[in-house]
């Protein structure tokens, strides 16, 4: 019994590790557009909501605290969320490495577009990004990786880890 009372309480605690790794990455967001000024594109926010889906689900798992076949459903809602994002990242990545003449036109800002467009155009924005997703706003002085590369890479680890966490026994 105590095995499997260790291995519950390991499954909680690596949903707790998502959840808090996203929350992290959300705050660092918060951070680059609060205290830094960075305005976020269309692709930024769209990933924002990839990970906050990722760690409410999370948070839901932990709290729940499932049994095996919830613990795999978790997982995998996780990684869906994880892996989507990172699709996302992906398309910002493009748009950045694009030719400049081949960049799509600047667009009006987020905020901007909730307030004046119908839902449809402000969702298709989020989408398929702008001209303002192309820009490179910040760029790691040590490696040299962008926001949107970033962010991949945390996908792809959260990503990981849900998959891990749904494949796992219980």
């Amino acid at each position: 019994m105590k095995i499997l009372d260790h291995q519950l309480l390991r499954t909680r605690l690596i949903f707790l590790y998502v959840f808090l790794f996203c929350l992290l990455l959300l705050g660092i967001a918060m951070y680059m557009e609060n205290v830094m000024g960075l305005e976020p594109c269309p692709l930024c926010m769209t990933q924002r909501l990839f990970f906050a889906m990722a760690g409410l689900i999370a948070l839901l798992a932990f709290i729940h605290n499932p049994a095996a076949t919830g613990k795999k459903v978790y997982g995998f809602l996780c990684a869906a969320f994880s892996f989507g994002g990172a699709g996302f990242a992906i398309r910002q990545i493009y748009l950045q490495h694009l030719p400049e003449d081949q960049v799509p036109a600047c667009g009006p800002s987020l905020s901007y577009m909730v307030d004046v467009f119908p839902l449809s155009e402000v969702l298709m924005a989020m989408l398929s990004g702008d001209g303002n997703c192309a820009e490179v706003v910040w760029q790691d002085p040590v490696i040299g990786m962008s926001i949107p590369e970033w962010s991949l890479l945390g996908f792809i680890m959260l990503g990981c880890l849900c998959v891990y966490q749904g494949l796992r026994r219980a």
